[in-house]
């Protein structure tokens, strides 16, 4: 069970329409994924979290060193590609490369021991994960909520019992979109906020006040990821949770945030932190500060399986007996690479996901798929 190829693919979708958020915005998905063969034929796929032309070099950059290694050792090929980056990529893109790769060696030896992820892991403390529906995003600067009421329905037919929006236009204009959908949706469902760091602290701590009144589960991101104190300071004066770790990385970095008192949930996407090796020894940093982990995902529906096999290892914390649900993110922008690459396709019922018992990471590529979507 030795490495023997690499190979890297480029994925996109052309969106039908467009979209946007507080940042920038898209007219396609695009991500890198990567997959893995041992000399014994076996293989497993990882995915990447980034620009897809810059994760796909950083995996080429990788590929010499590990030809020939164990894929049982997974954790001294994890330490081998830190080494190697070690002075250059502590955080950033080139961090998602080898996040892709540990996550195939991970579906690897998964396949190869006949075991899903989550059992490798240590386990799954429970067999279903409740999904969030994030969507909302902007299709008219002129009128941002036009489509929402169409959207919500859909979300609440198919049985979602949260959902994030996306904000940062402006308090004013956020505070009506806000109010507008606590209106469409009641008091029953779930809601979240994300700014994508689109405020400064006197504007996020002005926002989250006049926000409270919605019943806000967390608001994410609000201001640029490298103020810790600043989000210390905001959480000391809202009564909402304060949410961020989708552009933090490592150990090192969610250290930060939680020694900082920076965050109520920390969101680390698996495809970029460092992968399942590294989201492991983040998620044991969360448990010894008491806070809640919730992963970030987005790009194909391979990042989302590998998600579920992770939070379905997470400790319960607190222990009680009947124990809260843990939430997944599940994007719902439109997203063909999410939708049709993967086998088999994600089930969303009675408001769950079942966490798959497949060995590995419980998911394979259509490579029919994969043929028409690679660039």
């Amino acid at each position: 069970m030795n490495i023997k190829k690499i190979e890297t693919f480029i994925v996109r979708d052309k969106l039908s329409k467009s979209f946007f958020f507080s940042q920038w915005q898209y007219n396609e998905r695009t991500c890198c994924l990567v997959k893995i063969t041992t000399d014994d034929g076996n293989y497993g796929w990882g995915e990447g979290y980034g620009p897809a032309n810059i994760v796909k070099e950083g995996i080429e950059f990788l590929k010499p060193i590990l030809i020939g290694m164990k894929i049982i050792d997974n954790d001294v090929i994890w330490s081998k590609m830190y080494a190697r980056t070690l002075d250059y990529a502590r955080k950033g893109v080139l961090m998602a490369s080898v996040s892709a790769i540990d996550i195939a060696v991970w579906d690897l030896k998964g396949k190869s021991l006949n075991l899903p992820v989550s059992t490798l892991l240590g386990g799954a403390f429970r067999n279903k994960i409740k999904p969030y529906a994030t969507g909302l995003y902007f299709s008219s600067i002129e009128n941002p909520s036009k489509d929402f009421e169409i959207e919500l329905m859909d979300y609440l037919n198919r049985g979602f019992k949260a959902i994030k929006m996306k904000i940062g236009l402006g308090i004013e204009v956020d505070l009506k979109n806000i109010k507008y959908v606590r209106k469409v949706i009641g008091n029953d469902i779930k809601l979240m906020v994300d700014a994508n760091h689109a405020y400064s602290l006197i504007e996020s701590i002005e926002l989250s006040k006049k926000m409270e009144k919605y019943d806000i589960s967390w608001f994410e991101e609000p201001m640029s990821p490298e103020y810790y104190k600043q989000y210390k300071e905001l959480r000391e004066k809202t009564s909402i949770p304060v949410s961020a770790g989708e552009c933090e990385y490592l150990r090192y970095g969610f250290h930060q945030l939680l020694e900082n008192k920076s965050v109520d949930i920390i969101q680390p996407d698996i495809c970029s932190c460092g992968g399942l090796s590294e989201a492991k020894k983040i998620s044991s940093l969360a448990s010894l500060y008491g806070i809640d982990i919730i992963p970030h995902t987005w790009g194909s529906g391979l990042g989302i399986y590998v998600a579920l096999n992770f939070i379905a290892n997470i400790e319960p914390n607190p222990i009680r007996l009947v124990e809260k649900d843990l939430y997944i993110e599940y994007d719902q922008t439109e997203n063909s690479i999410r939708e049709e690459l993967i086998i088999p396709k994600l089930v969303l019922k009675d408001g769950y996901i079942d966490v798959p018992t497949s060995p590995g990471i419980g998911v394979d590529i259509d490579e029919e798929k994969l043929n028409h979507f690679k660039i």
